[in-house]
């Protein structure tokens, strides 16, 4: 049975991976460029752990990305949660509306005292700083795989470039053998024919000396034909270490767009709250405190975060996240031209008891 949901230790465990493919993320780059300048030198041994090495990144890189995933979607079903229970408050319970009946006074009381024993707002900076945490992630290890993939692709391409030079250099000699072949075997043939002894001695030098020739060539071409498939084995796992990080670029840009978008929708459900001009509901928000998501936090500073515009680009993030991370898909999927924050609900009585509040 899977243990239950923590974030704190998913997020540390996500974090930790990040940590350890850094250094990993460097000795496969480092060998890639040990392997440009002297991959004859390499063994069977030395390919056994290297590829290892590279299957381990590749596969690790994965099971990040599902950690990072995880966390992104707890984020959302928290916000959901959250938003839910906002909603909540700005209704009167049957409990309150009992009371209504003998007291308004005291129907009001109830009602302010249920908002301020809850801490939605709490609840809502804790989403904000979690949402930091994870952009954070995300970012640093979406740059890491930037910049070791421009590196690695760079270095691909002068290996294969090498092997294809190589390639050719193969082709040149198997040319190369066959003419010697047919001018040693057009010699003998006229070994005997014709001429003194003397000419006869001398062809057969020629003979003996273009064979030799063509052996020495057919040598060289077995040597290079070896390290053509010596090399051709490493580029299968270089290009693996390429493709490994190209795919973790595209899995950070699903996560990092669904994650700035979320932060865009909890930023809003903030506001919705501070609206309402609760006592104790403000805390503070700045680009300072949550560098990470400061993208969404200067829009909403400037007032540019808007419901209607924000659902239609939180439906297109959902839907290349699901398609990325289809086990951690959001559920709560709502139908189109749904309103992310449903302020038609809030009687014109609450919208008057909170400005007095």
């Amino acid at each position: 049975m899977r243990k239950p949901f923590s974030f704190d230790t998913q997020y540390e465990a996500a974090r930790t991976l990040a940590e350890a493919l850094r250094p990993e993320a460097k000795l496969c780059a480092e060998f890639m460029n040990e392997f440009a300048r002297y991959g004859a030198q390499t063994d069977d041994e030395r390919f056994l752990v290297e590829n290892g090495r590279f299957q381990g990144f590749a596969a690790a890189g994965v099971n990040l990305a599902k950690l990072l995933a995880e966390l992104v979607s707890a984020l959302d079903a928290m916000t959901v949660k959250v938003s839910a229970d906002l909603d909540g408050f700005r209704g009167l319970t049957r409990a309150e509306k009992l009371i209504g009946r003998l007291s308004r006074q005291r129907m009001w009381r109830r009602h302010s005292a249920r908002v301020r024993a809850a801490p939605v707002v709490e609840r809502l900076r804790d989403l904000l700083l979690k949402s930091d945490a994870v952009a954070g992630l995300i970012e640093n290890h979406r740059a890491l795989a930037r910049v070791t993939h421009k590196a690695a692709e760079r270095r691909l391409i002068d290996i294969v470039e090498h092997r294809r030079r190589l390639v050719d250099e193969i082709d040149i000699a198997r040319l190369r053998i066959k003419e010697l072949n047919a001018k040693a075997l057009t010699t003998q043939g006229r070994i005997g024919l014709y001429g003194s002894k003397a000419e006869w001695e001398t062809m057969e030098e020629e003979r003996r000396a273009l064979k030799s020739e063509a052996d020495r060539i057919s040598n060289e071409e077995h040597a290079m034909r070896d390290e053509s498939q010596w090399r051709e084995r490493f580029i299968n796992i270089f290009q693996l270490f390429v493709d490994a990080l190209n795919n973790q670029i595209g899995l950070c840009n699903a996560l990092a767009r669904k994650q700035m978008i979320d932060t865009e929708e909890r930023l809003l459900i903030y506001q919705s709250q501070v609206d309402t001009e609760i006592p104790g509901s403000k805390v503070q928000i700045s680009t300072e405190l949550f560098p990470n998501i400061a993208g969404p936090i200067s829009l909403f500073e400037r007032g540019m975060l808007v419901p209607q515009e924000l659902e239609h680009r939180k439906r297109a993030a959902d839907g290349i996240f699901r398609k990325a991370f289809a086990a951690f898909a959001p559920d709560h999927d709502t139908a189109p031209g749904t309103p992310i924050l449903d302020t038609t609900k809030i009687s014109t009585r609450l919208r008057f008891r909170f400005l007095r509040s």
